[in-house]
């Protein structure tokens, strides 16, 4: 009786503290940054380097986002009708070798290794593309012979020296779709991500010459309706896509940053945007929400706070009212560091972090763009390393996403700082994480590779206080947690 009696002692220490929230800031927050290859903006940071200097800037591009305390890399991959890496579906990018059409040579798969470095650093890869343009810029662009705007000219239409993808065609859709399957199904992507571009941002006296299309298959809607519903097509389309092929990987879109303006819609934010995502982009983020269509969303909110038009605290708030169950990060304009007062101010962007970690659905932030860190705005790269993103973050789960139970992993005590790890199941294992709490707040103290099999505390950097308590937790691939083991 003795010898039961002290096992449910030994069960009940393991087992006293229940797993984190997801709305624990501390243990789960999104901390993305998005990677753009159009016009070379950060990666590559020019035409036709090297094989060996395109890996070695990428590499460093991870390095500085890792010790900043990012957790995920939202890397462009589609800029433009093109492809950052082999496809049988569209040419190689410009924006890699100069010439579209022209792969790397030697040859290599630039997808593959930038995908295989953020995973060796416990970072997610959300594989960002633009449904909807084909050319940036007709007069500076080089067109390959097998792009679509040259094999299909009847899908595109010209606007403001670009040729966009015709969003009310269902041969349009078809494709789009082609190549997200494609990539879904060749490449170990975490996520699908695309930008804020749907029907292009209006030009005054320009029109979207989209008529034709319209009386062809306007389905009997007013015409603004049957733009928004093209969009909703696409969006519902590549969500079945997407889960269809991988039911774990994640579709995220970032929007506008203002849905529609009150005085549209009772509903919106109390702003003036000149542009909303509803009226001008035809992009319904609320009904694609509502439906499950999406699995996150980061508005672009790259207005600082007590902005005239669009403050950044009315738009936060509103977000955060109007997830409906979906995962919520905010996008933060941080290239806009140094071009008004309050964007010089070295208070801005830690008065939207705290912001938004104060608001009970918004789960982390975003940044615009990876090329501005490097020059250390603000100092807000200390900042982030010495304050906010001091201790690391797990990548938030999505439960409607899980695939399968993570199995608790065995630990064997070697020493009084080091363990043996053992994890015994076939599902795949993401990495293993130490959490400790305090008066039952849970801190993350370190991501450990998956691979690992031995741990030593002391080489993490990490120094056992007294009344703390240290777990090991396996995480999964949609993020999902193990119980957690008492060290």
């Amino acid at each position: 009786m003795r010898f039961i009696f002290s096992l449910l002692i030994i069960g009940s220490s393991l087992c006293a503290f229940a797993q984190p929230k997801l709305e624990d800031k501390n243990v789960f927050e999104f901390r993305g940054v998005w990677v753009a290859s159009i016009i070379n903006i950060d990666w590559p940071s020019k035409v036709g380097l090297s094989n060996e200097a395109q890996k070695k800037e990428f590499i460093a591009l991870l390095d500085m986002h890792q010790k900043n305390g990012m957790n995920a890399i939202i890397m462009q991959v589609r800029p433009a009708g093109d492809a950052m890496y082999p496809s049988t579906l569209e040419p190689w990018s410009e924006y890699l070798m100069g010439t579209q059409g022209l792969p790397p040579s030697p040859f290599y798969d630039p997808l593959s290794f930038m995908i295989a470095e953020t995973h060796k650093r416990s970072m997610e890869f959300h594989a960002w593309i633009n449904p909807y343009r084909a050319v940036f810029n007709v007069k500076k662009s080089t067109i390959a012979p097998n792009h679509l705007t040259k094999t299909h000219p009847e899908w595109f239409i010209d606007y403001d020296d670009k040729k966009i993808f015709n969003p009310g065609l269902p041969e349009v859709w078809k494709h789009t779709n082609r190549v997200v399957r494609d990539l879904v199904s060749r490449y170990d992507i975490d996520a699908i991500h695309l930008d804020d571009y749907f029907y292009p941002y209006k030009v005054p006296g320009k029109e979207f010459q989209d008529d034709a299309t319209y009386k062809k298959y306007r389905r009997g809607l007013e015409k603004e309706d049957w733009r928004r519903s093209n969009c909703d097509t696409i969006i519902k389309q590549l969500s079945n896509t997407i889960h269809s092929i991988k039911p774990g990987v994640q579709f995220g879109i970032s929007p506008f940053g203002v849905w529609r303006n009150k005085s549209k819609d009772p509903a919106g934010s109390n702003t003036k945007a000149g542009v909303t995502n509803y009226d001008d982009l035809y992009a319904d983020i609320m009904l694609w929400l509502k439906k499950g269509w999406v699995d996150y969303i980061i508005p672009q909110l790259y207005w600082e706070h007590g902005h005239a038009l669009a403050d950044y605290d009315e738009l936060v708030n509103w977000w955060d009212q109007h997830s409906h169950n979906r995962n919520l990060y905010i996008g933060h304009g941080i290239y806009r560091a140094g071009t008004t007062p309050n964007w010089k101010n070295s208070n801005e962007l830690p008065y939207q972090i705290k912001s938004l970690r104060g608001l009970k659905n918004t789960r982390g932030s975003a940044y615009f763009s990876s090329k501005t860190f490097n020059s250390n705005p603000n100092h807000w790269n200390d900042t982030l390393q010495n304050n906010y993103y001091r201790k690391p973050a797990l990548q938030p789960t999505m439960p409607w996403l899980v695939q399968y139970e993570m199995t608790t992993p065995l630990v064997v005590k070697k020493s009084e700082n080091t363990y043996q790890v053992e994890l015994k199941q076939a599902k795949p294992l993401k990495y293993f994480t130490i959490i400790s709490s305090f008066n039952s707040k849970y801190v993350v103290e370190a991501i450990i590779p998956a691979e690992s099999k031995f741990i030593s505390l002391k080489a993490l950097g990490i120094n056992k206080e007294a009344n703390h308590q240290y777990w090991l937790v396996a995480v999964g691939l949609q993020n999902q947690l193990s119980k957690m083991v008492a060290l």
